[in-house]
């Protein structure tokens, strides 16, 4: 009977292990067909195409940062293919604050401008570049990162694409100082004072 436990005990914990493996390493699922039709089955030309990308074209420059999607949220037709689009517009002197994406990397595609981009590894090194106008960058899986147009006059323009139909985004500003984080927690961990945590998150609270 010990015996039988014992080996009842390691093929659970086997079990249990390689789920834990698959969980930590799966990523948008495998279908096996060609694509996922709509509930309603209208599958047709209109179904495999996006519009939201039109605003961009004879659009004048941006006058705040903005980011236009084309994920699964906005485009279910890339439902089960593992890809996805984010366009970004710098106004100058704006940022795309410190943020990840939990479920892909982003290969980022700066079409105008030139921007100031980095990402910190898990060992905290900082590796950081200036892009001109048609260079790449890759942000690995999950890594913070972060982009930001120093120019003072001109704006800047780029693509970003996912390897995930919904890669998400956790934006670090956002997380610490919007989500209801006790102060003391975040004073403590920030090393500063309760007052410097509240005015931090009322400079990040909507505006009315």
């Amino acid at each position: 009977m010990a015996s039988r436990t014992s080996t009842l005990k390691f093929f659970s914990l086997l079990i249990c292990s390689i789920a834990i493996v698959q969980m930590a390493t799966a990523g948008d699922p495998d279908i096996i067909t060609d694509f996922i039709a709509p509930p309603n089955g209208t599958v047709d030309g209109n179904f495999f195409t996006y519009t939201g990308f039109r605003v961009l074209v004879g659009g004048g420059p941006p006058t705040a940062f903005k980011v236009l999607k084309a994920t699964l949220a906005e485009f279910p037709a890339l439902d089960g293919q593992s890809v996805s689009y984010a366009v970004l517009e710098f106004p100058s002197g704006t940022t795309n604050p410190p943020h990840t994406h939990p479920r892909s990397a982003e290969l980022l595609f700066l079409i105008d401008g030139t921007l100031e981009v980095g990402f910190i590894d898990t060992k905290n090194n900082l590796f950081t570049q200036t892009l001109q106008a048609g260079d790449l960058f890759v942000f690995p899986k999950g890594l913070v990162h972060f982009q930001y147009n120093a120019d003072a006059e001109n704006p800047a323009l780029a693509v970003s694409a996912f390897g995930s139909a919904n890669a998400g985004t956790v934006s670090l500003p956002n997380t610490l100082f919007t989500t209801g984080i006790d102060d003391n927690v975040l004073a403590i961990s920030f090393k500063t004072d309760v007052a410097t945590i509240q005015k931090l998150k009322a400079g990040l609270a909507p505006k009315p």
